[in-house]
């Protein structure tokens, strides 16, 4: 699979765009995770772009290939976990005072069908990492690893907000 092939696919879940602010469907696991990484404008600002420019993806090991260098509605990213593709199409994005970050869906050919939202917050003086996420395992592989599946998305999560604190420091 290549990048350039996800502009054809489609999504492969519905309702789309619940990890921004919606309560988390029904019929999915649920995650979300928060966490503190920081405090002030300097770490705020610095989560803020590492956030928007996949900084979350890369510094949890993934090495993800984008149609843009910034997180935006439509914009398309190509992933892979070992040898298996991740395909997913950002479905929302915000940049505000004190919120920031951007939800990506998964397309057709990815191993789960849901959606997952990376969000900085900042309340106060004090800066949050939260990871919310809906998904239903779609492949064999995927629905055989049941339990393990969900423990493996967690710890994708808490890298994913280690990868934040990094960048906010």
């Amino acid at each position: 699979m290549r990048l350039a092939d996800l502009a054809q696919k489609d999504f492969t879940y519905t309702p789309r765009g619940l990890t921004l602010d919606g309560p988390l469907p029904p019929g999915f696991h649920h995650l979300e995770v928060r966490r503190r990484i920081g405090r002030g404008d300097a770490a705020y600002r610095s989560a803020s772009e590492a956030v928007m420019t996949f900084g979350a993806q890369r510094g949890c090991g993934l090495r993800p290939r984008a149609t843009a260098g910034r997180a935006a509605p439509g914009v398309d990213l190509l992933s892979r976990l070992l040898v298996v593709p991740v395909p997913c199409r950002v479905v929302w994005a915000v940049e505000e005072a004190d919120r920031t970050g951007f939800g990506y869906g998964t397309l057709e050919g990815h191993v789960e069908s849901g959606e997952e939202g990376f969000l900085v917050e900042r309340e106060g003086e004090d800066v949050y990492a939260v990871i919310r996420a809906y998904s239903v395992p779609t492949h064999p592989i995927a629905r055989l690893g049941g339990p393990v599946t969900s423990q493996l998305q967690r710890l994708a999560a808490l890298g994913y907000i280690a990868a934040l604190r990094r960048s906010a420091s």
